[in-house]
């Protein structure tokens, strides 16, 4: 008697339970794994993209003043990208600096480049250029051995800073021109700080 009680009060297991409890197992291990996955197909777009497509880069020292100033956030486009006269780039010069260099493009291959100071003005291929992006021209050398006067060969360009006064540029000998291949890309527009937001 005792035990035909002891068994009645014995609840017997749902059926099915066991299955239930295994498929919301399998159904978290599923979220977790798309998850994942997701994540991973997201980090490696970003890796490409920033390594191909895009990519940021932040302005050091005033040489590119008034057009850029330290601490702005530049986006720099990459894939494809043939430096042109006028353009800012964003190149290394691993003689001179590890860091990146922020300059503009003065001139390409097989053009003429002549800095005269004396008429406070670039020259290229013997037209002055009109450069309302300086924030003042320099009235002399900064540098022995300047080069002021040169025609840019093959694959390479000549780039200056805005800020002429204070800039080290392809001017200055250790950079002097620019293999094509240094270029990270081109500067096309300022991400922040968001009072500066614009194109280049």
């Amino acid at each position: 008697m005792a035990e035909r009680e002891h068994m009645e009060e014995q609840t017997p297991a749902r059926p099915g339970a066991g299955r239930s409890a295994r498929v919301q197992k399998s159904s978290l291990a599923q979220e977790i794994y798309q998850y994942l996955s997701s994540m991973v197909v997201v980090m490696v777009s970003m890796i490409l993209i920033f390594a191909f497509v895009a990519r940021l880069s932040v302005v050091e020292g005033a040489s590119m003043e008034n057009t850029l100033f330290e601490g702005d956030v530049v986006l720099v486009r990459s894939l494809f990208y043939t430096p042109e006269q006028g353009d800012v780039v964003v190149l290394t010069k691993e003689s001179f600096q590890e860091e990146s260099i922020v300059k503009r493009v003065i001139a390409v291959a097989g053009q003429r480049v002549y800095v005269d100071y004396a008429a406070g003005a670039v020259y290229v291929d013997g037209v002055a250029l009109e450069e309302d992006y300086i924030s003042a021209f320099v009235t002399g050398p900064n540098y022995p051995d300047e080069l002021i006067d040169v025609t840019v060969p093959e694959g390479h360009i000549y780039v200056l800073g805005d800020n002429r006064g204070v800039s080290l540029d392809s001017r200055y000998p250790p950079i002097g021109l620019v293999d094509e291949r240094c270029v990270i890309g081109q500067g096309v527009m300022v991400l922040f700080p968001l009072s500066d937001l614009g194109l280049l």
